[in-house]
């Protein structure tokens, strides 16, 4: 059985709604950040890098959030989360999801971990107003894209797999001092057309969170 290593409300968020969407059977493996099981060497097996999450299926041991749906979108070809492979369609799933796990991404954690990138709390706040600009900044991309065509999802009429990425780090915002990505023209009703979809309410209840949802 597929087995994702979780912990709620990170990166681990957009595989789990992968799954549910998928309808297949999956065991779900919570990792006790606070109790420093990233750490163990066990976990450091499966991930060197230490970081959540991590996809067991078989003999596959797969990390990178990004890596992980498309692993599993790849393998269930007819849950429509990805457009047919060599479509333009495609192409831009890929651009967007690329897009969203190494630069939207990596702005948030440089927002919630700034003293990774310095050392005093003066340089750690001013690191962290940086990164908090250049997240609105980045949002404001995915709210154009959004205004750009007619249809419902952020490639046009299909939720696929960048929709489910672009909510979870969405979500990440959802306490920022000032606007959140929900505030967003654009991005606020797209935000609740995917929290209506019904595996993504089976990932927010099995993951046990609470509101604000995004």
């Amino acid at each position: 059985m597929i087995r994702l290593h979780y912990s709620p409300s990170t990166a681990s968020m957009a595989p789990h709604m992968v799954l549910e969407e998928l309808g297949v059977a999956f065991e779900l493996v919570k990792i006790d950040r606070e109790g420093g099981e990233l750490d163990s060497a066990a976990y450091r097996k499966l991930n060197p890098n230490g970081l959540i999450p991590v996809l067991v299926d078989a003999d596959l041991v797969l990390y990178e959030s990004a890596a992980i749906c498309l692993h599993l979108a790849d393998t269930h070809p007819g849950c429509g989360l990805l457009p047919p492979v060599g479509t333009v369609a495609r192409a831009h799933c890929y651009k967007w999801l690329s897009w969203l796990s190494t630069t939207l991404q990596q702005a948030l954690i440089v927002y919630f971990y700034p003293e990774r990138w310095a050392d005093s709390a003066d340089a750690q706040a001013q690191v962290k107003a940086h990164a908090g600009q250049k997240v609105l900044l980045l949002l404001e991309q995915i709210d154009a894209q959004l205004a750009g065509h007619a249809g419902p999802w952020l490639l046009g009429d299909a939720c696929t797999l960048p929709d489910l990425y672009a909510m979870m780090l969405c979500r990440w915002t959802r306490n920022f001092e000032g606007r959140k990505a929900r505030d967003f023209t654009h991005i606020g009703p797209w935000l609740n057309r995917v929290l209506s979809r019904p595996a993504v309410q089976r990932v927010l209840a099995r993951e046990e969170l609470q509101p604000p949802w995004v």
